[in-house]
């Protein structure tokens, strides 16, 4: 057994104690390279087929090829997809032009509230990691969220060995991170080993690439020749730019995405 084997095993293991725990749950795909690398051990999980809902918040402005990726693979994985609209937000014209902050206030994190509310789910997983943000570092395997949607970020329970927080008590859900323990480089890794589908704008094409995905108006490419799995693995091996440097920076400072979180953004 391999490093990755190590990585894929105990995430496997939180994803089989959170459907243990919680059978009302639900698993949130912004068909990024994290939480499809999720998707995938979800399934591996469960013997090819996920026995709970899949979340795409959808803000209307992502990349045309993220809808694209989730029109094929929702039904090649059969998945039972959700898709997760604030509509009211978007009829009343809320857009990253009217701020980033408000926009993903309104378009994700209300987005889920209403989702979650309406479905009932008392669980979410989420494909976050610990070296993706110094914010999200502070999280935990199990993390409440209060009947008020917010993170306390101030008062996390205790994780000691494998015993974590999974029982409901005043919360309105708990969310899980069955990945925590990943690196970006981890998951590269991982991903050529198993050769998992990606959306394609993290290769390389004309000089430029995305490290990270998500809203078309919030990312940028950075400079980048890795058209590969192979290469991209290499270029993270030396590279000293921060995995979310294309993204809005008036949203990835670490008070707004802090202020963000704590009012139960992703």
């Amino acid at each position: 057994m391999n490093y990755l084997d190590e990585l894929e095993n105990k995430t496997i293991y939180i994803i089989r104690e959170a459907y243990a725990r919680f059978r009302n749950m639900s698993l949130l795909w912004s068909i990024g390279k994290d939480s499809t690398s999720l998707l995938w051990i979800a399934r591996k999980a469960f013997f090819g087929n996920i026995p709970f809902p899949v979340i795409h918040i959808d803000t209307s402005f992502k990349f045309k090829e993220i809808y694209e990726f989730r029109s094929k693979y929702g039904k090649e994985w059969n998945l039972n997809l959700i898709i997760s609209k604030n509509k009211k937000a978007l009829k009343e014209g809320i857009s990253p032009e009217k701020g980033k902050f408000e926009c993903c206030d309104a378009l994700k994190t209300e987005a889920l509230k209403q989702t979650l509310g309406e479905f009932n789910f008392k669980a979410l997983l989420l494909a976050i990691r610990r070296d993706e943000h110094g914010i999200r570092a502070k999280e935990r395997y199990f993390s409440p969220r209060g009947i008020d949607f917010k993170w306390n970020y101030k008062d996390q329970p205790a994780e000691l060995w494998d015993l974590y927080k999974s029982q409901l008590e005043a919360e309105q859900h708990i969310r899980i991170h069955p990945m925590l323990h990943w690196t970006e480089l981890d998951i590269w890794k991982y991903i050529r080993r198993e050769k998992i589908p990606i959306v394609n704008l993290y290769f390389a094409k004309n000089g430029k690439r995305y490290r990270s995905i998500g809203c078309k108006t919030c990312c940028l490419p950075v400079d980048s020749n890795a058209n590969t799995t192979r290469k991209i693995i290499k270029e993270l091996e030396i590279t000293k730019i921060s995995e979310r440097n294309g993204r809005a920076q008036d949203k990835e400072n670490s008070y707004t995405m802090q202020k963000l979180r704590s009012l139960g953004y992703m």
